[in-house]
């Protein structure tokens, strides 16, 4: 009995992979792998090396308070934008810690001031920074401490509210106070006129 055959003939032999394939197979993984850096790691701004190499550095400032101030946020300086606000968190005394971007161009004395201010009456916040005098610079993760918090609207509006009432208040008493006075005149006035 003849040994049992199969028939194999309807598979053709290829390789298994080209030369080409494999070329787009890597690029593509270096592809994702690079995306991946891009959209995962770097906007978390953990990546020093991103500072480096954008032409930036991160420092720090400490707030009680950042109402309304969100990432993207300008930092200003004479004017001028120098870089932006990039992320904030609470540290264990519950102080507003904000993570500020600055171009490498601008050096800050290590006692640099901060202050959050609002464009306009309702617009939106940034960061003004004022420069000290201190011979020492911040770097990168360095801390401003010197901070004036964010001067929140319906706070305002209620200071202004009340200095109106008070206004008012001592208007009405200033008037009472006249009122008086011209009524004394007019006895005065009388008395006068009776004694002539």
């Amino acid at each position: 009995m003849p040994p049992a055959t199969t028939s194999l003939g309807h598979l053709k032999s290829r390789p298994i992979m080209n030369v080409s394939e494999s070329k787009s197979i890597v690029v593509g993984a270096v592809m994702v792998i690079v995306f991946a850096l891009v959209f995962v790691v770097l906007p978390g701004g953990h990546d020093a090396a991103k500072s480096a190499a954008d032409g930036s550095y991160t420092i720090e400032a400490v707030f009680n308070r950042v109402d309304g101030l969100v990432e993207g946020d300008e930092v200003h300086m004479g004017g001028v934008r120098i870089g932006s606000v990039t992320s904030q968190r609470l540290d264990e005394n519950y102080r507003a810690i904000v993570s500020l971007t600055m171009k490498t161009d601008v050096k800050l004395p290590t006692d640099t001031s901060a202050a959050i201010h609002t464009d306009g009456l309702f617009g939106s916040k940034y960061i003004t920074l004022e420069p000290g005098g201190d011979e020492e610079y911040l770097t990168d993760g360095g801390v401003i401490t010197f901070t004036q918090d964010a001067l929140v609207v319906s706070e305002l509006l209620d200071l202004i509210i009340a200095e109106g009432k008070k206004q008012a208040k001592e208007a009405k008493a200033a008037k009472a106070q006249v009122k008086e006075a011209h009524r004394i005149l007019g006895k005065i006035k009388g008395a006068i006129k009776g004694d002539e």
